[in-house]
């Protein structure tokens, strides 16, 4: 036997702070996990979506075109619908975002009969050139964001937002 006997209350403590310390490590464990979980999820941003809007049916007068696609949010799936102002500026398609830069309205082309060439937000009258580049003297501050355009089977594919390239 050794000279370093365990009395039972060392005993008792090493036992219970190594039962305690495993019930701590089981309830922090889970909620680690919860935090950390979704930042270590991959990415899917910059994915096109595919519309239902034929490239070949664009005109220099822009359209409205609706599309959906599914949203994750750490643990949270839902169908977002969005909308783009689509036309044809020679050969190049330009896809403006709906959304005012000044409230975040939504913009209509030709919304406006006195100005029945540009794109107008009835919240606040604020107007749009057709490129989406604001007018001067109206409330938006910016120009409407541009979507990436891409093409697949002849319809018309919609990617992320980007900057005015006209502004």
């Amino acid at each position: 036997m050794s000279n370093n006997r365990v009395t039972r209350r060392q005993f008792l403590t090493y036992t219970i702070t190594g039962v305690g310390g495993f019930m701590a490590a089981g309830m922090l464990m889970p909620m680690v996990r919860f935090a950390v979980d979704p930042l270590l999820q991959t990415k899917e941003e910059g994915d096109f979506i595919l519309t239902g809007q034929k490239i070949a049916d664009l005109t220099d007068q822009p359209v409205k075109v609706d599309f959906s696609f599914e949203q994750v949010d750490a643990w949270y799936k839902s169908e977002v619908t969005d909308a783009a102002w689509v036309y044809k500026e020679g050969d190049t398609v330009v896809a403006l975002s709906p959304v005012c830069k000044h409230l975040g309205c939504t913009v209509n082309w030709a919304g406006d009969p006195e100005q029945p060439t540009r794109f107008f937000c009835a919240c606040h009258a604020g107007r749009y050139e057709k490129n989406g580049v604001n007018v001067p003297g109206t409330p938006p501050t910016a120009a409407l964001d541009q979507y990436e355009v891409s093409e697949k089977d002849g319809f018309l594919m919609l990617g992320k937002k980007i900057a005015n390239v006209f502004a």
